[in-house]
């Protein structure tokens, strides 16, 4: 098997490693995992075209950023967290340093937070929870995790690679309940799914948006972006990838490979899926969904119908993060840095922003008024209309 590989067991899980995987951190599309050593060529950039003043407002550092980062907004402030076990948060508007924290062990998920409560996972597979960076407890975990862990309604929620759900006291970090689901043996070193939608704790679990009960884990409902496919464990890994666009009750998410598709929450139903051969979460607005691909195509698809309503080829195998919707213009990161604002109408550029030169290692924030990008090298640049 594939070495990047490795199969799950019981809920002590060897789990698999698709280090980096792709996106963020590589230029290279997904046909290079899979044993080809050619690299397709980055596209060429032209001139800067500058169509959307932004300027840059705020630098701040963390330290070097190996893992499936989130970077949590809460109102203006933003919380982020570096490999190295450093949690820190900021004032999105200014740049400000809040608080700085170290959870004492290398970071594999982070981060969540309500505003208050602040949650990461270890790669010792410890949920350790923060408030105004003062540890308040920390409990063992069956497995390891890289979806951050989600903040609500006084609870921990966390999703493990072995595909249990387990909800946590947030004051006392008391287990309160696990649902475990069966799913295929292969997982990504990538970050999942896992929202509140009114009433409900929706996560990704293999390749189905499933619904459940926050207050005892029990399924509402199950309803499928993506089903295994092929004939070996590679080929049918259909997972589902942060980040998810939702407005309303409607949550769209990306399958691994596989699909995109919008779900309605509130009554587990399934509104549409499309083919998609993408490795990065997705955005959108009330009208669009937007996602990159594989190879660095830009697509936006209509929300209503799933029809393609564009596709951008100007950024192909750049390496693209997960995109930001925000308001003309849909916002992306690559793996030199480089951050592009390209026009939710059509794809066409409106500006190129600079960082330090490393890849993206998140997908872009906006907090406040206030983007917000993440680098691999621990760069937190902050930026702001003109």
């Amino acid at each position: 098997m594939n070495p990047i590989f490795s199969r799950s067991s019981t809920r002590s899980l060897a789990a698999v490693i698709l280090a980096g995987l792709l996106g963020a951190c590589s230029s290279l599309p997904s046909i290079p995992f899979f044993g080809s050593s050619d690299k397709p060529k980055p596209a060429e950039l032209g001139p800067v075209v500058a169509l959307l003043g932004v300027r840059a407002a705020w630098t701040a550092r963390i330290g070097p950023v190996d893992l499936p980062l989130v970077v949590n907004v809460t109102g203006t402030n933003i919380t982020v967290a570096g490999s190295d076990g450093t949690v820190l948060a900021l004032n999105g508007s200014t740049g400000q340093e809040l608080w700085r924290a170290n959870v004492g062990a290398p970071v594999a998920a982070g981060v969540g937070s309500d505003g208050r409560l602040v949650a990461v996972v270890t790669r010792s597979n410890e949920l350790v929870a923060l408030n105004a960076g003062k540890e308040l407890w920390r409990q063992k975990l069956g497995a390891v995790a890289y979806a951050a862990p989600l903040v609500a309604g006084e609870r921990v929620f966390v999703l493990t690679a072995d595909r249990a759900v387990s909800a946590f006291d947030g004051q006392s970090g008391r287990r309160l309940w696990v649902q475990q689901r069966p799913g295929e043996p292969l997982v990504l070193r990538q970050n999942g799914v896992m929202l509140a939608v009114g009433d409900t704790l929706v996560a990704g679990l293999s390749g189905r948006l499933v619904g459940l009960n926050p207050q005892n884990g029990s399924v509402r409902w199950d309803a499928p972006i993506a089903s295994p496919r092929g004939i070996n464990d590679v080929e049918r890994l259909v997972d589902l990838v942060g980040s998810v666009s939702r407005i309303g009750d409607v949550v769209c998410a990306r399958a691994f490979q596989a699909n995109v598709g919008c779900v309605n929450a509130a009554r587990g139903a399934v509104l549409w899926t499309r083919p998609a051969a993408g490795s990065q979460g997705v955005s959108g607005d009330d009208g669009m969904v937007f996602g990159t691909e594989s190879d660095g195509k830009v697509v936006a698809w209509k929300r209503d119908s799933g029809e393609r309503a564009w596709v951008s080829d100007k950024l192909l195998f750049r390496g693209l993060s997960a995109p930001l919707s925000l308001g003309r213009s849909v916002v992306i990161g690559d793996a030199t840095g480089l951050v592009h604002l390209l026009s939710r109408e059509d794809g066409s550029p409106l500006n190129r922003l600079s960082t330090d030169g490393s890849a993206i290692a998140a997908a872009p924030v906006l907090a406040g008024n206030t983007l917000v990008v993440v680098t691999r090298n621990g760069g937190i640049f902050g930026f702001t209309p003109e």
